[in-house]
């Protein structure tokens, strides 16, 4: 199984998700992994009443073991389905790298 893979059966496996996009972004960094950097779009009932820190931290406990075999980076951008819908399906750009070794 892939880390994305991986990353992907977690998030299903824990929460109800209306929609889920995991990109692995590793190719846009410095260094040598090739599975380090994920952006992570989730969609979730779950997060009604949660602000994004919490939202983060309920994806980060989900994902601890992933986070401790090597997964560097994740840009997590969580929503409700009311607010996936007020964004019609668009979520942030990830940025440029900056360079540099991870």
């Amino acid at each position: 199984m892939t880390v994305q893979e991986s990353i992907e059966a977690s998030l299903r496996a824990a929460l109800p998700l209306a929609h889920l996009d995991i990109l692995n972004e590793s190719h846009k960094h410095a260094g040598p992994g090739t599975e380090t950097h994920f952006k992570v779009t989730a969609v979730s009932s779950d997060f009604e009443g949660l602000g994004p820190v919490k939202r983060h931290q309920r994806l980060y406990q989900l994902l601890e073991q992933q986070l401790r075999d090597g997964v560097h980076a994740l840009a997590l951008h969580t929503y409700t389905p009311e607010e996936w819908a007020r964004k019609n399906g668009v979520v942030p750009r990830s940025p440029d790298c900056a360079g540099g070794q991870h």
